[in-house]
C-alpha cells in the first residue's frame, strides 16, 4: 500500500508503529543479554519460539484456524527459516560478545546484502545507487572492525554473518508475501524454528530461574510482535518513509548500552556506523525496477 508522504495522520501512524518496533528490539537486545547470564543461545532461541508460538495462537485460531495457515510454498519456508535461525543464533551470541552499538551498527548492512541478493535470485537491478550504498557499507564495516592494525573481535565477524542471514531471510520474505501473509509467514517461522532448535536445545539444557524466566518472556513477545508492528507502519507509509525510522535504533543503542552496561561508543564505530547509514539512504534513494 502506497501512501503519500504529505499524508500525516498516515506517516504519523506509520511513526507509532514504528516507535513500537524500536522499543520492542530494544528491549530484546537487552533481554536477550540478560538471558544469555544463566541459557546457552539454542535454549535462548527455542524458549522464545515456543513462547512466541502461544502468544500466536490465538491471532491464528481468530484468523481461521489451522486451515489459513495452509502453504504450497513448505520449500521456501524451510530454507529461509534454516537461514534466519543462523542469522539469530549470531545475532544473539554477538549481543553477548561486543558493544549494543557495534551489534546494531554492523546489523545494517542487512539492507545492502538484501539488495545483492535480490539482484541474483528476485531478478532485480544493480545501479549506481546500490553500488554506492554497497561501497560505503563495505567500507563502515572495515572501519568498524579494523582489520589493519587492530585485532579482530570474533563478535563482529559473528553479527557480520547475522546481517548476511537476516539479508538472505528478507528477500526469501520477499517472495513468501507474494503468495502467503505475514500471519503464514510468521507460524511457520515459529512452528519450523522451534524443530530446528530442539535437539540443540537439550543437549545442554538449563532450567531458568525464575527472573530469566521473566527475561525470556520479555524476548518471545518482543521477537514475535516487533515484526508486526513494521508490518502496521509499512501499511501507513512508503518504504522510503519507514526504513529512515529504523536508523533510531542505533542512537537509542548507544544510550542503553551507556546507562545499563556502561559502554562507550568509540570513533570507529560511530564513523564506521554513519557511512553504514549513508549507505541505507542511497540504498532507498534507488529508483525500484521491476524484475526481468
Amino acid at each position: 500500500m502506497s501512501v503519500s508522504p504529505a499524508a500525516s495522520p498516515s506517516n504519523l501512524k506509520a511513526a507509532a508503529w514504528m516507535s513500537g518496533w524500536l522499543s520492542l528490539m530494544l528491549v530484546m537486545m537487552v533481554a536477550g543479554r540478560e538471558s544469555a547470564r544463566e541459557l546457552s543461545v539454542f535454549e535462548i532461541m527455542e524458549i522464545r519460539t515456543v513462547l512466541g508460538f502461544v502468544m500466536l495462537l490465538p491471532w491464528v485460531w481468530a484468523s481461521g484456524g489451522l486451515k489459513a495457515m495452509r502453504t504450497s510454498r513448505m520449500r521456501m519456508h524451510v530454507a529461509r527459516n534454516v537461514v534466519h535461525y543462523g542469522g539469530q543464533f549470531c545475532w544473539f551470541l554477538a549481543l553477548t560478545m561486543i558493544p549494543l552499538s557495534q551489534v546494531i551498527a554492523i546489523e545494517f548492512t542487512m539492507p545492502i546484502w538484501s539488495a545483492i541478493l535480490a539482484v541474483n535470485f528476485l531478478g532485480e537491478k544493480m545501479n549506481r545507487w546500490k553500488n554506492l550504498a554497497l561501497a560505503l557499507g563495505l567500507i563502515g564495516v572495515l572501519i568498524i572492525v579494523r582489520p589493519i592494525g587492530a585485532k579482530v573481535d570474533p563478535g563482529q565477524l559473528i553479527v557480520l554473518i547475522a546481517a548476511v542471514g537476516f539479508a538472505m531471510s528478507f528477500v526469501a520474505v520477499k517472495s513468501l508475501t507474494r503468495t502467503d501473509s505475514p500471519l503464514q509467514i510468521m507460524f511457520w517461522m515459529l512452528i519450523l524454528q522451534s524443530a530446528m532448535g530442539l535437539v540443540p536445545a537439550l543437549v545442554d539444557w538449563t532450567w531458568p530461574s525464575a527472573t530469566v524466566w521473566g527475561w525470556m518472556l520479555v524476548v518471545a513477545f518482543a521477537g514475535t510482535f516487533s515484526h508486526y508492528c513494521i508490518a502496521r507502519a509499512l501499511l501507513h507509509a512508503d518504504a522510503t518513509v519507514v526504513v529512515p525510522m529504523d536508523f533510531l535504533r542505533l542512537p537509542l543503542a548507544v544510550v542503553i548500552g551507556w546507562l545499563v552496561y556502561a559502554e562507550v561508543l568509540d570513533a570507529y564505530t560511530a564513523l564506521g556506523a554513519a557511512l553504514i547509514l549513508l549507505g541505507n539512504l542511497f540504498n532507498l534513494k534507488a529508483p525500484r525496477v521491476a524484475p526481468v
